[in-house]
């Protein structure tokens, strides 16, 4: 897909500032939810955390605030040196490094790890999924949680679906579109493009960002936990984060959060 014209191809992870702002509103509600996940359905108590993919590090800022260990880490620099310094500037330890989801080595095992908004759906083969699911395993004390939250597809689906959201910062509004193709059944990959628009008093950045994601069912979904055999599926939730609304895994609800526990 070629970048319209009117807009600047750019990785919007490598602007954290406007990635941050787009999705900071949400902070308080996933880090209250993890928390309570972490009590209802941890059997390791431990106030240790680790993020793949953490972004611009709002989660492990908010999770050092409530007393928790935080380890975190993403395949993007930027995004990298944004979560550090955030942590640096509000007198917080943490440690956050470079790494890939499907090969990465976690500092310490943790009695909880997370990754919600779909970036799992980033790892594009199925050989890449599973060696994700395992490194998190390895990763988690016994007993410990992983909360992983993405959207499920509706192969039936021809139309495209679009999200929007708007958000400011001081005087920056930043405006983020994304807009999703039906998805290619047999290759198992979906069309996204984020187009962000950023104003700044008379100043306005146009960039567009344009990726695929990997498709999944509920089906394919357990057939891929299937393969990770240290990880119990103990709980289904939606996007709505409330703890007291836990839901079947099907294709009724297309955003799932998964309660994952590692075995003994």
């Amino acid at each position: 897909m070629a970048t319209s014209s009117a807009y600047d191809a750019l990785d919007w992870y490598d602007t954290p500032l406007y990635y941050d702002i787009i999705f900071d509103k949400g902070t308080r509600t996933e880090r209250d939810f993890l928390m309570a996940c972490h009590k209802k359905f941890g059997h390791d108590r431990s106030q240790t955390v680790l993020e793949p993919a953490c972004g611009s590090g709002r989660l492990l800022q908010s999770l050092a605030e409530a007393g928790y260990t935080v380890y975190g880490f993403d395949a993007n620099a930027a995004m990298v040196q944004f979560a550090q310094q955030r942590l640096q500037d509000a007198k917080l330890s943490g440690q956050v490094f470079e790494g890939r989801m499907e090969r990465f080595v976690a500092p310490k095992k943790v009695a909880l790890a997370h990754c919600l908004v779909s970036t799992f759906k980033y790892l594009q083969t199925e050989a890449d999924a599973v060696s994700h699911l395992r490194l998190v395993a390895e990763s988690l004390t016994p007993g410990g949680i992983y909360v992983l939250g993405f959207h499920l597809t509706d192969y039936a689906d021809t139309c495209r679906s679009r999200e929007r959201w708007c958000e400011a910062r001081g005087k920056t509004l930043v405006t983020c579109n994304i807009q999703t193709w039906p998805a290619d059944v047999r290759a198992r990959l979906e069309q996204v493009r984020s187009r962000l628009i950023v104003r700044q008093g008379r100043s306005c950045k146009k960039s567009e960002t344009v990726w695929q994601f990997r498709t999944y069912n509920a089906q394919q979904v357990r057939a891929l936990l299937a393969q990770v055999p240290k990880l119990q599926h103990v709980a289904t939730f939606d996007f709505g984060y409330d703890l007291a609304a836990p839901r079947p895994l099907d294709d009724e609800q297309l955003d799932v959060v998964l309660v994952l526990r590692r075995r003994p």
